[in-house]
């Protein structure tokens, strides 16, 4: 078995945010040397791991020359160059989540003909090269309000997903490739996190739900383990372990999903790397998502998956109507009840709706645990000088 440990074994890292922050404290426990390639100099990586790159994640000859440095290469963000990773791939370098999976999840276009061409279950939606394409399918009546917009690139965080309800709605939205979707009834939104590693090795965590605020778009809560019937959690397993197998995936994959009002389970999208959804698991499982993710890509043994405890997240965003150097306001109040450990994300600057940081709360009571929750996100205050 190959040496990762104390060793000249390097692994490269596309992405330096708060993703890849908190994946170092795993590189750091196993002392396994972390490179980063990140466009941003002051990115929270920056200062903490062993080798540090600035460089564009969509340029070629960045993350190829990059890929060269390294002998293994994973991701923290999707947004990457694709030709640069395929022709490092080709010259041997092992490199997961795998350039064909990428190339499918980068685009929700992509991602949404996958689903369909493999019978996995989704919401119905149509596909539109540019905006004049999609009002042309309104004004012939292809299509009727209300409706869920997508980009079919670079969305993140809330940002590229609208609810259109009116022509208002449907006159702002930008110039680009996108896919709509009907606008599902449903009861909740849930996640699954699935690890494989090479040797096929898989295991699941137990399903999530998740809240989210109205107008960011944003995951407020995620409540761990999710408040739905055994059946209906069974049912979402079963389908995130569908979503590996067809992709034939290894790392790290979180399947967000829909659970409609009749209970069945609709594959919303998915991310090929750690997750909000599963920042929980740092407190409350055996094994967080971060060393899973780890021990998928480099074919270690998976570990266990099971929470320890019931443990909720409370994502912390930056206020609106703050911009500016961050202040972390009453942190010493949620830093005296028990159970709360915040996480900050090294981000300087806040703005509205930035993700700076997170709370876990854990509790072996899940609806204390999300009273708690609640009184932290009514405490704590993400403000700029």
């Amino acid at each position: 078995m190959k040496n990762y440990f104390s060793s000249n074994f390097k692994l490269g890292v596309l992405g330096g945010g708060q993703l890849g922050r908190m994946l170092l404290t795993e590189t750091q426990k196993f002392d396994i040397h972390t490179s980063i390639l990140d466009g941003s100099a002051s990115a929270p990586c920056a200062e903490i791991c062993n080798t540090f790159v600035v460089g564009d994640l969509l340029d070629f000859d960045a993350v190829y020359n990059f890929g060269k440095t390294v002998d293994l290469l994973t991701i923290e963000i999707e947004n990457v160059n694709l030709d640069a990773l395929d022709k490092l791939e080709d010259e041997g370098l092992t490199i997961y989540p795998k350039p064909k999976d990428l190339r499918i999840i980068q685009s929700k276009a992509r991602q949404k003909n996958f689903y369909v061409d493999h019978q996995i279950p989704t919401a119905e939606f149509s596909h539109y090269a540019y905006l004049e394409e999609l009002k042309h399918s309104f004004e012939n009546n292809i299509i009727d309000f209300p409706f869920v917009w997508k980009a079919a690139r670079f969305g993140y965080d809330g940002n590229g997903v609208k609810i259109v309800r009116n022509i208002d709605d449907l006159q702002s939205l930008p110039n680009v490739e996108c896919i709509t979707e009907k606008l599902i009834p449903f009861k909740n939104e849930l996640a699954v996190i699935v690890s494989r590693n090479s040797d096929g090795e898989i295991s699941t965590y137990p399903v999530v739900e998740m809240e989210f605020h109205p107008e960011a778009n944003q995951v407020e809560y995620v409540i761990c383990p999710a408040r739905i019937d055994f059946k209906v959690a069974e049912k979402a397993r079963e389908v995130a372990l569908n979503v590996v197998s067809k992709l034939d995936f290894v790392g790290l994959l979180a399947v967000e999903m829909f659970q409609t009002v009749d209970d069945k389970i609709l594959v919303n999208e998915v991310a090929p790397r750690p997750h909000n959804s599963g920042h929980y698991s740092i407190e409350a499982s055996y094994t967080n998502q971060f060393e899973q993710h780890l021990r998928s890509i480099l074919n270690l043994p998976l570990g266990n998956t099971e929470s320890k405890v019931a443990g909720i997240m409370v994502n912390l965003v930056g206020e609106e109507g703050f911009s500016g150097d961050v202040i972390y306001e009453n942190l010493n109040d949620i830093l005296r009840i028990d159970g709360v450990t915040p996480h900050i994300y090294g981000k300087k600057e806040t703005r509205p709706f930035r993700k700076m940081g997170h709370v876990t709360i854990v509790n072996a009571d899940i609806n204390k645990a999300r009273e708690i929750a609640q009184k932290v996100k009514e405490t704590i205050r993400v403000i700029s000088k």
